[in-house]
C-alpha cells in the first residue's frame, strides 16, 4: 500500500513538475518592456569574479580542469580522502570539434581500502570519432540488498538513513556489505556514420576476485547466507570470484552542443553485448543497453532554462551473468543515475531508469549561479522470484544549485540535495548529471 501511495505521489509530481514547465514557455525571464534601458548581460564564471577590476580576461584554452577533494567518512568504508575532478578539451576546431571530456578519482579509505576511476567521452578532430572509456581498479566494500526493486523483501521497512556521494553514513537494515577486488576495462570506439549518427564495436571486461560476504556464515546454526552467495549457487558462479568479458556492437546520435552541459539536442545509444566463454567470460550471455537523452529549451535569450530527460535500460536477453555484473543503480557509465539512494541499492537481470530535471538561472543577468529540481525513478527485476519490471517501483525527487565554474566549457560546481523512500543525502560534482 504504500509503494503504491509513494508512486502516485511520484506521478502527481511529474504533472506539477510539467505544469512549471507550461507556465515557463509562457514567459521569459528578461523584460520585454521597450521604454526602459536595455541592460546589457555577459554570461560570468567563478574565473571572472576573481578577476581584478580592469584586467582583462585570458584567451580561451583548449583544456579545463576541475579538482574537488573526495572526503567522508561510513561505517562500511571507514574515513575516505581523495581527489577527484574533470577535465574539459578539444582535440580539433572547436567550430567543427565537439568537447571532450574525462572524469576521474583517486581514495584511499582507514580500512585499507582503494578506488580509482577514469571515465572518458572523446571526440576526435572534426568528430571523425567517439571514444567512450570506463575503466577502474576498486579494492572495496560496498554493501548489496539482493535483486528486484523491492528489495530487501519489505522494502517499506528499509530505513537508510543519510547519504553522502551515494555511500552510507551509518549501518544500514537490510545491507550485506562485501569486500572484492574489480578491474572494469570498458572501451567502444565509434566512427561517424552521417551528421550526428556513429556505429561501433566494443570490449568490456569486468573481473571480480577476493570477494567476502561479510554476513556469509555457513558454519553457524541457524546459517546466516547472502543473496550474492544464493544467486551465485543457483546460476553455477564461483562465489570467491568470476569473469565477465565480451564484445558489444553500438549504435548512437548524438546532436548535444555540449557534452559536459548541454542546451540542447539529443543523444541516442544503442549497444548489443555478446559475452563468450572464449572471450573469458564464465558463462555465455547477451544483453541489450537503451539509452536516450533531450533538452528543451524554455527560453531563446537564456539557453540554460530548460528542461532536460533521460532515460536508460539494461536487460539480459540470454544466458546468466554473474551476480556483480548485473545492472544496478548508480552503475552508469559516468555512475551519475540514482540521486536520493546508496549507490547499488537496486540491482537485477533488467533494469530501467528515467529522470528529468528543470535547470534555470538564478543569477539571470550573468547566469553564474543557477539551480535545478529533478525527479528520478528506477525499477529492477528478480526472475529468480518472479519479479518483473516496474512491479515495484521506486521514485526521489530534490533540488540543487549550480556555480558556473567555467563559462566557455560549461564546467560547474553542482551541490544536490535528494529524498528518496526513508533516505536523504547530499551529491557534490563537476559536471551536468546528464
Amino acid at each position: 500500500m504504500k509503494i503504491k501511495l509513494l508512486n502516485t505521489v511520484f506521478l502527481l509530481m511529474i504533472f506539477t513538475y510539467g505544469s512549471i514547465i507550461s507556465y515557463g514557455q509562457t514567459s521569459d525571464p528578461i523584460s520585454k518592456d521597450s521604454t526602459k534601458p536595455t541592460k546589457i548581460c555577459e554570461p560570468k564564471d567563478i574565473r571572472d569574479l576573481l578577476r581584478k577590476k580592469g584586467k582583462p580576461p585570458k584567451p580561451q584554452k583548449q583544456t579545463s580542469l576541475l579538482i574537488l577533494p573526495n572526503i567522508s567518512s561510513n561505517p562500511t568504508n571507514g574515513f575516505l580522502m581523495g581527489v577527484g575532478g574533470n577535465l574539459a578539451v578539444y582535440f580539433g576546431p572547436k567550430e567543427s570539434t565537439r568537447i571532450s571530456f574525462a572524469g576521474f578519482s583517486i581514495a584511499v579509505t582507514s580500512k585499507k581500502q582503494f578506488l580509482s576511476f577514469l571515465k572518458t567521452n572523446i571526440y576526435t578532430k572534426d568528430n571523425k570519432l567517439f571514444l567512450k572509456g570506463d575503466l577502474r581498479y576498486y579494492h572495496f566494500r560496498l554493501p548489496t540488498y539482493g535483486l528486484g526493486t523491492n528489495s530487501p523483501p519489505d522494502s517499506t521497512d528499509y530505513d537508510g538513513g543519510w547519504i553522502w556521494q551515494g555511500a552510507d553514513t551509518k549501518d544500514t537494515e537490510g545491507g550485506y556489505p562485501m569486500l572484492y577486488d574489480n578491474i572494469r576495462f570498458h572501451e567502444v570506439a565509434y566512427i561517424k556514420i552521417n551528421s550526428g549518427f556513429y556505429g561501433g564495436i566494443g570490449y568490456h571486461l569486468d573481473y571480480f576476485w577476493k570477494i567476502v560476504d561479510s554476513k556469509l556464515k555457513l558454519d553457524t546454526l541457524p546459517k546466516q547466507i547472502t543473496p550474492h552467495f544464493v544467486y551465485s549457487k543457483v546460476h553455477g558462479f564461483n562465489t570467491d570470484n568470476y569473469i565477465l568479458s565480451g564484445l558489444s556492437i553500438n549504435f548512437m546520435y548524438d546532436s548535444r552542443d555540449n557534452l559536459i552541459n548541454p542546451y540542447k539536442g539529443y543523444f541516442a545509444n544503442i549497444s548489443y553485448r555478446i559475452n563468450q566463454t572464449w572471450l573469458g567470460s564464465d558463462q555465455n550471455a547477451s544483453s541489450l543497453w537503451l539509452e536516450f537523452r533531450t533538452y528543451i529549451g524554455l527560453s531563446k535569450k537564456m539557453p540554460r532554462h530548460l528542461i532536460a530527460f533521460w532515460t536508460f535500460g539494461n536487460f539480459q536477453l540470454t544466458g546468466e551473468r554473474p551476480y556483480l555484473t548485473l545492472m544496478a543503480l548508480g552503475e552508469d557509465q559516468r555512475a551519475r543515475s540514482g540521486r536520493g539512494y546508496v549507490g547499488g541499492r537496486f540491482r537485477g537481470e533488467d533494469y530501467v531508469y528515467a529522470e528529468a530535471e528543470y535547470r534555470f538561472p538564478i543569477s539571470q543577468c550573468s547566469e553564474l549561479i543557477g539551480g535545478v529540481i529533478f525527479v528520478n525513478m528506477n525499477t529492477a527485476s528478480n526472475r529468480d522470484t518472479n519479479v518483473a519490471l516496474f512491479q515495484y517501483v521506486m521514485p526521489a525527487a530534490g533540488f540543487g544549485v549550480r556555480i558556473m565554474f567555467n563559462k566557455n566549457t560549461r564546467l560547474n560546481l553542482n551541490l544536490d540535495f535528494a529524498v528518496g523512500i526513508k533516505t536523504q543525502g547530499f551529491y557534490f560534482s563537476g559536471t551536468e548529471t546528464f
